[in-house]
């Protein structure tokens, strides 16, 4: 009897802990369970130290960087759309996003910090 009773109570245990991540699926009687949100979407502080709209280049002093499992540095990054560097100058406060995109380190989204 005790061990249904664990039974009973993990079983309770994981069916609560699936249904936060849980996403309806429009016409359907199911739930299908999502992974918990990744780091890919988390925005990294910075500032940019210089520019390089000829090359698509960003230069930023950033803080770590969890999704690339980088540590606090000053380094260059690709762009992924040039209109980005007409959003900033040298010395904004930002937050962006980074990925590795074919190799090389690169700058998905910007915005400045508030």
């Amino acid at each position: 009897m005790k061990m249904l009773k664990t039974l009973i109570s993990a079983a309770s245990l994981a069916l609560v802990s699936m249904a936060t991540f849980a996403t309806p699926v429009p016409g359907a009687d199911i739930v299908v369970a999502q992974a918990s949100p990744n780091n890919t979407t988390d925005m990294t502080e910075g500032e940019v130290r210089k520019l390089d709209k000829e090359n698509k280049k960003l230069t930023l002093k950033h803080g770590e960087i969890k999704n690339l499992d980088m540590p606090a540095m000053t380094m260059v990054f690709q762009v992924k759309d040039p209109a980005m560097l007409e959003m900033v100058k040298p010395g904004d406060k930002v937050k962006f996003r980074a990925e590795k995109i074919s190799g090389a380190y690169t700058v998905t989204a910007i915005e400045t910090a508030k």
